[in-house]
This record gives structure tokens, C-alpha cells and sequence, in this order.
């Protein structure tokens, strides 16, 4: 299996992206977390990106905030798919992070998240992964199944509870 990078612009995005680990560990899928700022590492983050490839990733995670700039330096640099989050972490509550990092140029493109939604992009570069592991794959299919049932479990208890 590929693994998954996260690569954080500032380790003050830890606890935003914490939420990702839990994921690629139920889904058993490794990864490795680094931080590379676009502005203050910029060929640090720009030679992680062009070598991820042959360096055994599949998919890239990329938090930040403020400009949020690291997305898309990070896509700029391989053909990897790059999954941005924009971190809630300045005045503006993270939608400047999230402007940043959705508007991308045509040709760079960046799949993004919901402000601060790193388990969404664990569970995004999950499916990306499974395209190519069937046995991910499967797990995911479980995991959906189990979460409509859940919500018809708790369907069933509300009408029991008030029906008319």
C-alpha cells in the first residue's frame, strides 16, 4: 500500500491534523507527518513534493493556515493528489485559509476540505488510495454500512420514542 503524507505549515497545526492519524490508523494505511512552510522552507516543501512519488506516497495532506499557500506549492510540484485543510488560525476564522487553498489555477488543481476537517481528508486520501487496494476498498464499504446503519438504529428509537 502507498502511504499518505501530512505536511503541516506550522507544528501549531498539530491539533488539527491529530484527527487524520486516527483515521489512517483504523484504515490501517501508513503515513508520515512533516512540517514545510511554504514561505519559510520553500525547497524543503518543494523537494518533499517532487520526490513523493518515488518515495513510496500516494496522496498528500496539506494543513495550513493565514495564506494557506502550502497546498498548492506542495501541488505545484508533483502529480500526487494534494488534499488541502484550511486551518482556523487567524482573525479571520480560517476563511482566508480556506480561499487560499480552494482557489487554485486551472491547471494546479488542490482538492480541498471544510475549515479545520482533516478527518475528511484522511478519509478523501483513503478512497483515493483504495482506487488501487481492494482490500481498502472493502473497509470503506464496511464503514459506510455500518454508518447508515447507525443512523436507521437511531431512526427507529425517535419514531418508537414519538410516534403519534
Amino acid at each position: 500500500m502507498k502511504k499518505a503524507a501530512i505536511v503541516m505549515g506550522s507544528d501549531s497545526d498539530l491539533p488539527v491534523v491529530e484527527k487524520a492519524f486516527a483515521v489512517f490508523r483504523e484504515y490501517g494505511i501508513p503515513f508520515e507527518v512533516h512540517v514545510y512552510s511554504a514561505h519559510r522552507t520553500p525547497e524543503q516543501a518543494r523537494a518533499f513534493a517532487m520526490q513523493a512519488a518515488e518515495n513510496g506516497f500516494g496522496v498528500i495532506i496539506a494543513a495550513a493556515g493565514k495564506a494557506a499557500h502550502l497546498a498548492g506549492a506542495l501541488a505545484a510540484n508533483t502529480v500526487l493528489p494534494v488534499i488541502g485543510i484550511p486551518v482556523r488560525s487567524s482573525t479571520l476564522d480560517g476563511l482566508d485559509a480556506l480561499l487560499s487553498t480552494v482557489q487554485m489555477p486551472s491547471g494546479i488543481p488542490v482538492a480541498t476540505v471544510a475549515i479545520d476537517g482533516a478527518a475528511n481528508a484522511a478519509l478523501l486520501a483513503a478512497e483515493i488510495l483504495a482506487v488501487g487496494d481492494e482490500a481498502l476498498r472493502d473497509k470503506l464499504l464496511a464503514a459506510r454500512r455500518n454508518a447508515a446503519e447507525s443512523v436507521l438504529k437511531k431512526d427507529a428509537e425517535i419514531a418508537q420514542t414519538y410516534h403519534l
